[in-house]
């Protein structure tokens, strides 16, 4: 059974709504991530204040300022928690000698976060006692109370917009301070760009043979026994003999046929630029032999690279399916959100799929090769979930 289920890049109104209610959740949920990681900054940042001048009588010996410079590093491992987990700054490795710095301009950033928080709870306050008092209390002065609502809602206006800069000015200083220099990024882009193009031509001569083995053992032996059966027939005497090797021959041309088409899809389908990609992917899951879901909710076209190396992830991670897993249904989503195109593969499998294999690291190198990045997510026993993000600037 092939099944293929799509969704636009636009919907109806229950879509429309449920879109919205969860955009509106992941907005509230970055939003107090950022306001519990500003409150774990202000507290650090005390905290790390009264440390530095209890241990600065230290710095004055070599062994103190060798513990100083551990406990940095471990407070700093935190820091690089808070950021990532709460505040969403992913850091490369730091070097040991960049951890005082940073802690030092650090700190009058977290307090200007916990003022700025402090503000927004006393603006909170105003506001909600403004509106208690219209809601369950005899109001004798309602103009003093209109102007200390507004002035709390005005107060709570503006802590919010402090509360997204300052923010930024904590992943902006951590990026500065514990981040590599342009020089030493530069120097690993480079590198990165020479071991993925290494890797692309490697892929690129893998599908080569691979194409040759299909050619050479498939479509060749086909016409090798299409010519033979054609050859057999113009030497026969007898004209049912003829006509039943005519009929095997052209039973022979359909095969060779199909195989040939079977090696061109592989190749680079027809269906990706005359269509494009959702039409690609509903063509995979109707060609799967296991039932194929496929939910395609991209609002606005991508580039053909983009759409090449998507379509490939998820044709290569249904034909690891069909020949491996053992499973009875592959869910396919491709969403389009934030400049980036998010691929996901899931299947219901006996799991176990190697991210080191030939497929899969071929998949890897294509994604890496457009600066994206490859998941593969397969425990002993399923299910296996391949995800793919790849930049569409």
């Amino acid at each position: 059974m092939r099944t293929s289920e799509g969704t636009g890049g636009t919907g109806g109104a229950g879509g429309t709504g449920a879109v919205g209610g969860a955009g509106r959740a992941a907005w509230a949920a970055r939003a107090a991530r950022t306001v519990a990681g500003l409150a774990l900054g202000a507290v650090g940042a005390v905290l790390e204040g009264v440390a530095a001048l209890l241990l600065l009588p230290l710095m004055v010996s070599p062994r103190g300022r060798r513990a100083v410079a551990r406990a940095a590093g471990r407070v700093v491992r935190a820091e690089r928690w808070r950021l990532d987990r709460l505040l969403g700054v992913r850091l490369p490795p730091y070097g040991p000698e960049r951890t005082l710095p940073y802690l030092a301009a650090r700190c009058p950033v977290g307090l200007l976060g916990g003022v700025v928080l402090a503000c927004a709870a006393t603006g909170l306050a105003y506001a909600g006692f403004a509106l208690a008092g219209w809601l369950l209390v005899d109001v004798r002065q309602p103009l003093m109370v209109a102007l200390g609502g507004a002035g709390g809602l005005l107060l709570l206006y503006l802590s919010a917009q402090g509360i997204g800069q300052v923010a930024r000015m904590e992943a902006e200083l951590a990026v500065r301070m514990l981040g590599p220099s342009q020089a030493d990024a530069l120097e690993a882009r480079i590198a990165e760009l020479a071991a993925s193009r290494a890797e692309v031509m490697d892929v690129v001569h893998e599908e080569r043979r691979r194409i040759e083995r299909d050619l050479h053992d498939g479509v060749q032996q086909r016409l090798v026994a299409l010519g033979m059966l054609i050859g057999r027939a113009r030497r026969g005497q007898d004209p049912e003999r003829t006509a039943e090797l005519l009929r095997q021959a052209h039973e022979e041309s359909r095969r060779a046929l199909a195989e040939l088409r079977e090696v061109a899809w592989r190749v680079h389908p027809a269906v990706l630029d005359e269509a494009g990609l959702r039409h690609a992917l509903e063509a995979v899951a109707e060609r799967s032999p296991v039932p194929v879901r496929l939910a395609f909710a991209v609002p606005r076209p991508v580039s053909k690279p983009v759409e090449t190396a998507a379509y490939f992830v998820v044709a290569e991670a249904v034909t690891n399916v069909v020949k491996h897993a053992g499973a009875s249904a592959v869910d396919v989503q491709v969403t389009g959100k934030d400049g980036t195109l998010e691929v996901r593969v899931r299947d219901d499998g006996r799991g176990g799929a190697d991210p080191a294999g030939s497929g899969l690291a071929g998949l890897a190198s294509r994604v890496a090769a457009l600066d994206g990045r490859l998941s593969v997510h397969s425990p002993a026993g399923g299910p296996t979930v391949i995800g793919a993000e790849l930049p569409c600037a």
